[in-house]
């Protein structure tokens, strides 16, 4: 079947790359793809934000079936206007999208199914935001209720910060994403992210990942759209797991059939896991990036049958083998990142890189100017690696990076850090 896979970042390559490898494919397009996608598949330009120009080229190249990698086009419905004209599509619609479009809809949400989160309120001005404030504790979380790009988040450790953060929402720091505010219980515990596959009326567990959101070293400076992950999650027991798909994932499920808007595509839950359990912290409604990059390669099974299975609503016929192993992605970015960058800095060394045992390099933000890979992006590239604990996943990964000769980039050296730390301690004991 010819499959046609939309987007451009590391995601959309871990995806390509496992797509590309399925028997089921004829051929594989990727739209805008970049330039490690164009070694797996043939990219086309399209613009994500017009569906009719997607609608055309599918028609044009006989496409069989669509994968969506970025949440935009699913918010804004292009699931919808593919299913309209009779194309069959991976992912939800925009009415079920409204899980990750709006984190009002999916706190009301929560509350009438009883799904554990944090405490909350919602509000559509900025008055009535500061007076339910007022009689929080701190700290306090401050989200824009609509997408933001991952920067939409506050965590306020003062009141004035948190008033700061609700009058930059209402004054269209975020656009049209902070035309609402919802307020949050900061929640104490370990973060943790769980992915499950949905047909609307069945849920199939993926794999679980934890990343790093901050740019630098030990976990702190800004944050950023991720600077490495790993999977599987240590502190996911299976007696989490199982909780997961009992308390949060399995009601979601039942919850969004009974409001008549199934949800088919992949959850991926990020969870807190605190002293009374998991809850969870919000939804996304498509694979995570950059955990897509470390759940992909500890996939046996063939994902595109995976993702058909999804579409056609029978998943429960359905099931997924995975690796034993760790897998663990440094991110590369370009300097400056996540503030101003430059790009068109050359990357050479990727098939030294490469060669490293158990390496894989996803592409980011790259293009191909002539013979020459350059950094297109922020985000630029993540090395993954697999090894039999996260600490020989992490030395493989950091020994490719080693062979990359990148003036203009850099990445985290501790990746993986707690999770060795937590081996470590477990070897000890």
């Amino acid at each position: 079947m010819n499959v046609l896979l939309l987007g451009s970042g590391g995601r959309e390559h871990a995806l390509a790359w496992a797509i590309a490898a399925s028997p089921l494919v004829t051929k594989l397009w990727c739209a805008p793809g970049n330039a490690g996608i164009a070694e797996v598949a043939t990219c086309l330009l399209l613009d994500l934000t017009d569906h009719a120009s997607i609608i055309r080229a599918c028609h044009d190249n006989k496409i069989d079936f669509v994968v969506v990698g970025p949440e935009g086009p699913l918010v804004a419905g292009l699931i919808d206007d593919l299913t309209a004209a009779g194309i069959k599509a991976f992912g939800p619609t925009r009415a079920a999208a409204q899980l990750e479009g709006s984190k009002g809809f999916t706190k009301d949400f929560c509350t009438e199914f009883a799904i554990p989160t944090a405490a909350y309120g919602r509000f559509s001005e900025a008055g009535a935001a500061k007076a339910y404030l007022a009689g929080q504790p701190l700290p306090i979380v401050i989200k824009a209720d609509g997408l933001a790009a991952g920067k939409g988040v506050v965590i306020a450790m003062s009141k004035a910060e948190a008033a700061a953060a609700i009058d930059a929402c209402f004054a269209g720091a975020f656009g049209a994403a902070g035309a609402e505010v919802v307020i949050e219980e900061f929640m104490d515990g370990e973060e943790a992210s769980f992915f499950a596959l949905c047909d609307g009326q069945y849920a199939l567990a993926l794999a679980t990942a934890q990343d790093h959101k901050r740019v630098s070293d030990g976990d702190v400076g800004l944050n950023t759209g991720g600077m490495g992950a790993y999977s599987p999650a240590p502190v996911m027991t299976p007696d989490l797991n199982a909780r997961v798909m009992d308390e949060i994932i399995r009601p979601t499920v039942a919850g969004m059939m009974k409001r008549g808007m199934p949800f088919k595509g992949v959850l991926y839950a990020g969870l807190m896991i605190t002293e009374a359990g998991p809850k969870l912290i919000e939804y996304n409604v498509r694979f995570g990036d950059p955990e897509t990059q470390v759940l992909l390669p500890r996939l046996k099974s063939d994902l595109l049958a995976a993702l058909l299975a999804t579409a056609d609503g029978v998943l429960s016929t359905f099931d997924l083998r995975w690796r034993d192993e760790v897998a663990l992605t440094v991110v590369m970015a370009a300097k400056g990142y996540p503030g101003k960058i430059k790009k068109g800095s050359e990357i050479k060394g990727l098939d030294a890189a490469a060669k490293i045992d158990g390496v894989a390099i996803f592409h980011a933000g790259t293009i191909r100017r002539g013979d020459q890979i350059q950094a297109n992006g922020g985000r630029v590239l993540n090395i993954t690696a697999i090894g039999h604990s996260v600490a020989e996943a992490q030395g493989q990964a950091y020994v490719a990076i080693d062979q990359l000769d990148w003036p203009g980039g850099f990445c985290r050296r501790d990746i993986g850090w707690r999770a060795i730390a937590r081996e470590r301690e477990g070897k000890l004991s």
